[in-house]
């Protein structure tokens, strides 16, 4: 009966410290950087619309539009992406990023209520 029990005791603290090990092992994972630009989005609608764009982005692990100082945090992998590539998704969404100016073709096809340019912002 002893033996039974020393045995019991055996396997528990291996299956302990195998759980313990494999939870550590997961805990530790790639570095996550912020990145903030500055966009010339105007509206909710360039809210959605970049949130959403980002979100596509290889690497990207969050992104968030604040409307009224038009700047986009962007949460990333940097072993994944650079800030630059993310600039270049910003551009390529009709948006300027930082002192960048957007693509012209994808700014075309933004709503009206979106362009810069518009006379109501």
């Amino acid at each position: 009966m002893k033996s039974f029990k020393l045995l019991f005791l055996a396997v528990f603290a291996l299956l302990a410290h195998t759980t313990t090990a494999q939870t550590t092992a997961k805990a530790k994972g790639p570095a996550t950087e912020q990145v903030q630009l500055k966009t010339s989005a105007v509206c909710d609608m360039c809210k959605t619309r970049l949130e959403k764009a980002m979100a596509y982005e290889k690497g990207v692990q969050a992104a968030v539009l604040d409307v009224p100082t038009q700047v986009l945090t962007v949460t990333y992998r940097s072993d994944k992406t650079t800030p630059a590539a993310l600039r270049t998704a910003v551009q390529k969404t009709g948006y300027d990023a930082d002192s960048e100016p957007a693509e012209a073709r994808a700014y075309d096809r933004l709503p009206d209520c979106c362009k810069k340019t518009n006379a109501v912002h």
